[in-house]
């Protein structure tokens, strides 16, 4: 297995989802909030419509760590506990969309990931 690096970033994914699951569980947010937003990240899909280049700059945009890690961050920094949730959701749906096997998209087509070159 560790000689296999598609397989080491789905696990890597996995961790990251079932991470902010848990974390989120323990801060007693409400699931109705998670189930609400868990998907909104896919919505920058939309930037597709316009073109490619558009539509993967703008889903890469949301579907890195750098997005949500710098948003808990700046939620723990700024004592904002009430913004934690949604840095916890968008994080769960990053690992979610890397457990699945869903990358970082190339200003080709949308199946053209980062994962599909590893």
């Amino acid at each position: 297995m560790l000689t296999r690096p598609r397989w080491i970033l789905h696990a890597e994914g996995a961790v990251i989802f079932v991470g902010s699951v848990i974390v989120y569980r323990q801060g007693h947010f409400g699931w109705w909030l998670f189930g609400l937003l868990f998907l909104a990240p896919d919505l920058f899909m939309l930037g597709y419509l316009a073109n490619a280049k558009i539509g993967s700059a703008l889903y890469n945009l949301v579907h890195t760590l750098t997005g949500p890690v710098s948003f808990l961050l700046g939620a723990y920094c700024l004592s904002a506990p009430r913004l934690i949730p949604y840095g916890l959701i968008w994080l769960a749906h990053v690992g979610f969309d890397r457990m699945l096997g869903y990358g970082l998209k190339y200003p080709t087509q949308f199946r053209d990931t980062h994962l599909q070159h590893v």
